[in-house]
């Protein structure tokens, strides 16, 4: 692949295995999240949750990546994670397939993602819900560790709005 210039240079899988072009959102606000269901932070989807409705209608996505890496956290098939993101949730945001977001089976978008915003010490992704927030025009803006809330990003959110 030639060098991506905005995460609009990359697609997804979506939780049925289809192709989701991140182009889809251009002139969206991203809030790209790498997630589990059985992680201390999974409660955090629910503030998640909270800024999808807060922000939805002025141009906010947040997509949700559902990954195993970490702890094995995300065992269940894709179908699996749906059934549990709306059963406890209700998310109403995309929850795309599960991917690798370290290691020799790392999705390309989490290289790009992390080549523009790295990470303390190291680039690599540490945990489950490492959030990277993206402008209008595909710009990786900023990265949130795991431990950041939510809610503690509305702030940066509404400056990109």
């Amino acid at each position: 692949m030639t060098k991506a210039h905005s995460v609009y240079d990359f697609t997804i899988a979506t939780s049925t295995g289809d192709e989701k072009a991140l182009q889809d959102y251009r002139g969206k606000v991203l809030l790209i999240v790498n997630t589990a269901s059985k992680c201390g932070f999974t409660p955090q989807y629910e503030g998640l949750q909270e800024l999808h409705d807060t922000y939805h209608e002025r141009g906010l996505v947040v997509i949700a990546l559902p990954c195993n890496q970490f702890g094995k956290q995300e065992p269940g098939s894709n179908a699996e994670v749906q059934e549990f993101c709306q059963i406890n949730y209700g998310l109403s945001f995309p929850v795309m397939g599960k991917i690798d977001v370290n290691g020799a089976e790392r999705h390309p978008l989490y290289s790009y993602l992390t080549q523009q915003a790295g990470g303390l010490i190291t680039d690599s992704i540490k945990w489950n819900f490492t959030k990277f927030l993206v402008d209008r025009d595909g710009q990786v803006v900023d990265r949130f560790a795991s431990i950041q809330k939510p809610a503690a990003i509305a702030a940066h959110i509404e400056k990109l709005l």
